[in-house]
């Protein structure tokens, strides 16, 4: 698993902190120092955190678990979208809807009438209703697209989820923690770091810095997947070994088991005719 260095970090600002007067006391075994009424951040403490969570989610991807990226503030958008989609993971970086985990059955319904609203389009439906309907339905369409579209592969409850702040995402956080789903998030020193599960105490207002971290967990996701991969196929290999190993030991089984009367009974029959055939055939 490639490890996130230091320089890393500190190249990409994620020792940056908020003010001083802004700051939550519960972050106080994570600051380092305060420079100019900034607080900096224990990046040493920020790269064990980084792996600690990298190990974490590597070994939910291997179990064929998902882990749900949450981002919606302007600067984790693009970069959380991007590498979720590379590993295969949901994510949501518009709008979180109340309720997503909580009321999941009811996202999942909403999800699934984008499929039902696709089926219409092909099935010439959208020719028998008329153009506001169908310009209505579209839109609603799209609508749904762009809130709901990254977890249309999300069938069940995520094992986890990866928050970029905290108290931006707030809501997200609570619905998390109330089903006893596993909190990842990025920390600052402006929040509180308590009920969250896999802390990393960082700046979560830089892209690169958070680039540099959500690369090196979506990096220990795809590893975890290979795994998953690798043992999938040794598995079978050796499954079909087995049924193998247990059809020539059947076999072995059979040639070797004792014969039963009516068997021997009539290889003596065999053995007397052929012995008088002989007979017969010399006098």
């Amino acid at each position: 698993m490639s490890r996130t260095t230091f320089e890393q970090l500190l190249e990409a600002g994620c020792h940056f902190g908020h003010l001083k007067r802004k700051w939550n006391p519960a972050m106080a075994p994570y600051i380092f120092m305060e420079r100019n009424d900034i607080h900096i951040i224990d990046l040493h403490k920020t790269v064990a955190k980084i792996d600690e969570a990298a190990a974490a989610m590597k070994s939910i991807a291997k179990s064929g678990r998902k882990v749900l990226f949450v981002a919606t503030k302007k600067q984790a958008k693009e970069v959380v979208a991007e590498r979720a989609k590379a590993v295969g993971m949901p994510y949501i970086t518009e709008r979180w809807a109340g309720g997503m985990l909580t009321n999941f059955p009811t996202i999942r319904k909403a999800v699934k009438k984008m499929s039902t609203i696709d089926k219409m389009s092909v099935d010439g439906t959208f020719d028998n209703i008329s153009k506001r309907e169908k310009l209505q339905i579209s839109r609603q369409r799209e609508k749904l697209e762009r809130n709901l579209g990254s977890i249309v592969d999300m069938t069940r409850l995520p094992s986890a989820i990866f928050v970029v702040d905290v108290m931006k995402e707030h809501i997200a956080v609570r619905e998390a923690q109330r089903l006893g789903i596993l909190v990842f998030a990025i920390v600052d020193t402006n929040s509180s770091p308590n009920g969250i599960d896999f802390v990393i105490p960082a700046n979560d207002d830089a892209t690169k810095s958070i680039d540099v971290i959500v690369t090196a967990l979506t990096e220990a996701i795809q590893e975890g997947l290979e795994e998953r991969k690798v043992e999938k196929v040794d598995s079978t290999e050796a499954s079909e070994e087995s049924e193998e190993v247990v059809v020539k030991e059947r076999k072995q089984r059979v040639s070797r088991r004792p014969r039963t009367r009516k068997e021997d009974e009539d290889a003596l029959k065999a053995n007397v005719v052929g012995k008088f055939t002989t007979d017969d055939d010399e006098n």
